[in-house]
Order: C-alpha cells, then sequence, then structure tokens
C-alpha cells in the first residue's frame, strides 16, 4: 500500500531535502506541499493524504493550531479518518511539539532526523502506532506539566467509566510510560493480550494512539507529573 504524504513547512529548502529522501521509498509518494498551514488545510479539501509532515513556526496559522484543526472535531474529539500528523521541530521537548501532541498529533521529529529514521516515523504512524515512545512522551509531560490543566475534581473515575477493570489497569500502565511487554510481565499477559485491551482502550475512550492516552490520564488528573508508580 502507498502512503500518501504531506510536507507542511515554509522553508523550501527543507520541504526539498525530505521530498528527495522519500521519493526513493516504494511505498511513500508525496501527495502534496504546503508553505504554511493554512495552505495546508486548503490542500486538505481536494487532496487525499495519509500522514502529514508539519513543521510547527510558520506563518499565517502555525503547526500546532493546523493539527489541531486537522485531528480534532470543534469539542476537541479526535477526528478517526483524520490524517496522522508527524510533528518537526528544532529542538527535543519543544513546548510547540507538546502542545501539537495535545492537539492531536501522533508524534514529533527533529528536523535533523537521519532519513532511515524518518522513513520509519512515516510508516509507523501510518500503521497506527505513535512515534514518540511513550517514556519520551512522560518526560515531555513531566517537563511541560505546568501546562495542563488543574482538575478541580476527581475525573478518574468518569474518564475510566467505559473501561473494564482490566483495562483500567492497562490504561493506567499505558500512561506511566510502558511498553506492551512490561505491561504483559508485569500483568503476566501475553504481548499479544496487552495490545487488543490497548487497541480496546484506544476505541472505547475515542483515542488514536498511545500518545493521547498519555495525555489524557495526566489532564485527568489520574498520573502526576513526576511520579513513578
Amino acid at each position: 500500500m502507498t502512503i500518501r504524504v504531506m510536507l507542511v513547512d515554509d522553508q523550501e529548502l527543507l520541504r526539498t531535502g525530505f521530498r528527495m529522501i522519500l521519493q526513493s521509498q516504494g511505498d511513500i509518494e508525496i501527495a502534496a506541499e504546503a508553505g504554511d498551514g493554512q495552505q495546508a488545510l486548503a490542500v486538505l479539501e481536494t487532496t487525499r493524504v495519509d500522514v502529514i509532515l508539519m513543521d510547527v513556526r510558520m506563518p499565517r496559522l502555525d503547526g500546532v493550531q493546523a493539527t489541531r484543526r486537522i485531528c480534532l472535531d470543534a469539542g476537541g474529539t479526535p477526528l478517526p479518518d483524520a490524517p496522522h500528523v508527524l510533528i518537526l521541530t528544532t529542538f527535543d521537548l519543544d513546548e510547540y511539539a507538546f502542545a501539537a501532541l495535545k492537539a492531536g498529533a501522533s508524534g514529533f521529529l527533529l528536523k535533523d532526523v537521519p532519513p532511515t529514521e524518518l522513513v520509519a516515523a512515516i510508516r509507523a504512524v501510518h500503521a497506527g502506532d505513535a512515534v514518540v515512545a511513550p517514556t519520551t512522551t512522560r518526560r515531555m509531560i513531566d517537563r511541560f506539566a505546568e501546562v495542563l490543566p488543574t482538575p478541580q475534581t476527581a475525573p478518574g473515575a468518569t474518564v475510566l467509566a467505559p473501561l473494564t477493570d482490566r483495562e483500567r489497569e492497562v490504561f493506567l500502565l499505558v500512561a506511566q510510560g510502558l511498553s506492551n511487554g512490561e505491561i504483559a510481565a508485569k500483568l503476566t499477559l501475553s504481548e499479544a493480550t496487552v495490545k487488543t485491551h490497548v487497541g480496546r482502550i484506544l476505541a472505547k475512550l475515542r483515542l488514536r494512539d498511545r500518545v493521547q492516552a498519555v495525555v489524557l490520564a495526566y489532564e485527568a488528573g489520574l498520573v502526576r507529573a513526576g511520579s513513578t508508580d
């Protein structure tokens, strides 16, 4: 299956570099390009795209705002058929990248990412995985925890209401940055079973990927910044 990619960056030279790398892959097609978020939204009205490489600092409409409009509906609920967005940042743990994760992005990449990692990241998000490892996501959220809303009540029970007891266990371990293998070992389950639980959790909570699960857990006060349990 061919992965249709859109490049969104106000630096034409950077888009050219990414285009040269990706066009050499037999399963990746450059479906469109845009110089800012506003142009990207206009392109998406007429062009089918699977994965978007999105810069954050652009004129007219930045990458965070564009990502939110692409990935979430007016009520902030993830759109199931939206393209997967990979945020391009200049610095690791950029606060813009964190804001984009909250806006629905599936991960982030540094602009100097090696070509093999860029290609692997595009394939990963197209398959429904998050590019940012859960532990990396957690470090990001720990660092920028002050921008998260402080719950006025204990919302955990409401957030987890659709889940079974086992799914709640798995959800909280995902939120703590554990991989499927680590969760399987902790709960004495097979990795395949854990993967099934994670898929059901994302579907029930209407989340796109593990990144969004971690963000939700922090916003709901189910996991505290800096906690290890």
